[in-house]
């Protein structure tokens, strides 16, 4: 008999990055990055792998995500099996000497995994990247590789969590988080918007009636949500639910909301005693 966390097996993209809101909210980064420790801590706690699209800076998510990862580290040998993946989108790697990249993915062995992919999307071998040349990268790759990664991290998960998020000064052709969730809905993917921190997931609450609309922002790509609006996000919870998600400045309660919602949601078979 072996036993099985709740969110065994299951892989949860989360979306984040700093909102314009937050100052107007009284919030500053360090309550930002206090809901993705909570969110992470108690998604790890339940067997689940965290699955982020960010880089390597010394100050962000990504390497918050690394330390929980450590803290909660599983013993497999399995880098698939671990409890973050990071995905580093071509536009982003492509930047960087490979060395750094060796060193990154030696740094965090047994401990997270670094998956590089191609400009289509495609997993990358480090060993691969030394024939490529490193260099800046032009606005269509930033926007290709950023979308490939997009779709690839869409299919290689479960269920998708957003916050926050810019709606300026963005690469690509939309707002990183606008997009992810936008593939999200298309795909009928358990969605769950915590919108407590404004920015581009409060502005999707609204767009697609999960909120009243507050003020309406321009930022490239917003009309295409209007198709969704009424619809349901596939997430185990119920409208009411998903509004107080949506609007609560409460992390405590926005995250008993969603693990609720995780629990229920159609993520395939639940967590128990199993032969």
């Amino acid at each position: 008999m072996t036993y099985r966390e709740v969110l065994d097996n299951k892989s949860i993209a989360v979306s984040t990055s700093e909102s314009p809101d937050m100052p107007g909210l009284g919030l500053q980064a360090e309550h930002l990055r206090d809901a993705m420790t909570e969110i992470a801590r108690h998604t790890l706690a339940l067997g689940a792998k965290l699955v982020y699209g960010g880089d390597l800076r010394t100050d962000g998510f990504s390497n918050l995500l690394f330390e929980l990862a450590a803290r909660y580290r599983r013993d497999t040998i399995n880098p698939r099996k671990l409890g973050v993946t990071n995905y580093l989108a071509w536009p982003v790697h492509i930047r960087q000497e490979p060395e750094q990249l060796d060193q990154a993915s030696a740094d965090l062995e047994g401990v997270a995994e670094l998956r590089l992919l191609d400009i289509n999307g495609k997993d990358l071998d480090l060993k691969e990247r030394h024939y490529l040349k490193t260099h800046q990268p032009t606005e269509p790759e930033w926007a290709l590789g950023l979308s490939s990664m997009r779709h690839k991290m869409l299919a290689e998960t479960d269920a998708r969590i957003i916050l926050g998020g810019r709606v300026d000064k963005f690469m690509g052709d939309m707002p990183g988080i606008a997009e992810e969730a936008l593939y999200s809905l298309q795909a009928k993917q358990p969605l769950y918007v915590m919108g407590g921190f404004g920015g581009c997931a409060r502005d999707v609450a609204e767009e697609i009636g999960v909120l009243e609309p507050n003020s309406v922002r321009e930022w490239p790509g917003r009309d295409k949500f209007n198709s969704f609006k009424g619809k349901k996000l596939n997430n185990g919870l119920s409208a009411e639910e998903n509004r107080v998600l949506a609007s609560t400045p409460h992390v405590d309660q926005a995250i008993v909301l969603i693990l609720r919602g995780l629990t229920k949601a159609n993520l395939g078979s639940q967590g128990g005693m199993t032969a």
